[in-house]
């Protein structure tokens, strides 16, 4: 008899029986082993905020905020999310280069930790809802550093970017503490990209964002209360890619922010993490509906795919790769043959694995894309063709969970009008 994969004990095929296909299922105990496996090493003056665009889930941020995650929103339903998963306003930011006037009354409403500003035009606008108040706002600024980043898998500093203000513009109006009454500079924030997968990167590119923020607040004259150095630890999800060392990357990294720290005994250390936190612990199940060969290639034609997990895809990448992939009904089989994995949609881009060595394929056969807990269906275009999002399942202490509903077709027609 065949060996089928299992969350906790319990088999995938007991899952989409009760939860239909396709569905992600996240593992309540590796998130909790994510977190904790780093944060009892960390230093314990840095703070980890999740970055809940990597996966905005209610379940998923309420269980990591258990654990003890502060949390980190780019917009007004993270924020809502946020709060209503039990975070406190003082243990959230929030950022993103195009916040809207709402979003950032919002911030000010709920009294958030800071509002990290991108652009000097957003420092106005700032200024202006806060005289209408009569209280100054908390603003970090998020700083598009003037050094090079490298060991990035997506660069998002360090170039022209549309993420932060310029080093160079900051440092040519030393007088900007004072421009805006309203608003109230406290930090420094940068994020030099994703996908860091090197210990020596991170604590390079850490240690530079400390000098930075040293030297900009110095600068421009204003206190120094919290300095974000953002994040983008990566997970492997290629051949050749390794996993980060965490125990490594702690013994190199805690020394520098042991050494900031007792510069600056009052200033807040924030860690953003997303992907580091949740990719490992989630997986994408589809189950095959069709097999069939073209051309001499063999063809497994799922009831999901790229309408609920573009990045399988490899968007951004130069060279595209595969995620992990396995045949969930038969984990013990010897996978011997090659498979295009493909979804519903009628694009041929709509393959969510090439050439994947899997055992024989047969119709009813569940697979799976595993590392898939970070930038799933929020990050795919679950409107394509309208089949909607996909179920989502949490396994938390040996019991699933439905965390969120699949959209149904009553659901997708719901807020659409016909022509008056």
């Amino acid at each position: 008899m065949s060996v089928e994969f299992e969350v906790q004990g319990i088999p995938v095929s007991e899952l989409a029986e009760r939860f239909g296909t396709p569905f992600y299922v996240y593992d309540g105990d590796v998130l909790e082993s994510q977190f904790g496996n780093l944060r009892d090493r960390l230093h314990p003056r840095m703070e980890i905020f999740f970055s809940l665009k990597s996966n905005p889930n209610l379940a998923v941020c309420s269980l990591l905020h258990s654990f003890g995650a502060r949390a980190e929103v780019s917009s007004m339903t993270e924020l809502l999310t946020a709060l209503e998963a039990g975070v406190a306003p003082g243990d959230i930011i929030f950022l993103g280069p195009g916040k809207s006037r709402a979003e950032l009354q919002a911030c000010l409403d709920h009294d958030v930790y800071t509002i990290v500003c991108e652009s000097f035009g957003e420092l106005e606008l700032i200024d202006g809802l806060c005289a209408a108040r009569g209280r100054p706002a908390d603003v970090t600024l998020r700083v598009n550093p003037a050094f090079e980043v490298k060991g990035s898998g997506l660069t998002m500093g360090g170039r022209p970017r549309q993420f932060g203000i310029d080093e160079e513009q900051l440092l040519a109006r030393p007088g900007l503490a004072g421009e805006f009454p309203n608003v109230r500079l406290m930090g420094v924030h940068a994020y030099l990209g994703t996908r860091f997968l090197s210990e020596d990167v991170i604590v390079a590119n850490t240690s530079r964002i400390l000098e930075m923020a040293e030297r900009l607040s110095a600068a421009l004259g204003f206190p120094l209360e919290v300095v974000d150095v953002g994040g983008g630890l990566g997970i492997a999800y290629f051949d050749n890619e390794g996993d980060l060392d965490h125990e490594a990357l702690t013994d190199r990294l805690n020394p520098v922010v042991a050494a900031f720290a007792d510069r600056h005994p009052g200033t807040r250390i924030i860690l953003e993490l997303g992907r580091y936190l949740t990719a490992k612990a989630g997986t994408y199940v589809v189950r095959v509906r069709y097999v069939k060969t073209s051309m001499g290639d063999n063809f497994a034609v799922a009831d999901g795919g790229t309408n609920h997990h573009m990045a399988a895809v490899g968007i951004g990448s130069v060279i595209k790769r595969n995620f992990p992939m396995r045949s969930l009904s038969r984990i013990d089989e010897e996978p011997t043959e090659r498979w295009y994995v493909t979804g519903p949609l009628c694009t041929p881009n709509d393959t969510i694995g090439k050439g994947v060595l899997l055992p024989p394929v047969r119709p009813g056969d569940l697979l799976g894309v595993l590392r898939s807990g970070a930038y799933g269906p929020t990050a795919s275009p679950v409107l394509f063709l309208s089949h909607g999002a996909p179920a989502e399942v949490l396994v938390k202490d040996g019991k699933p969970f439905l965390v969120r509903a699949p959209d149904t077709p009553a659901d997708l027609l719901r807020p659409q009008n016909p022509t008056p």
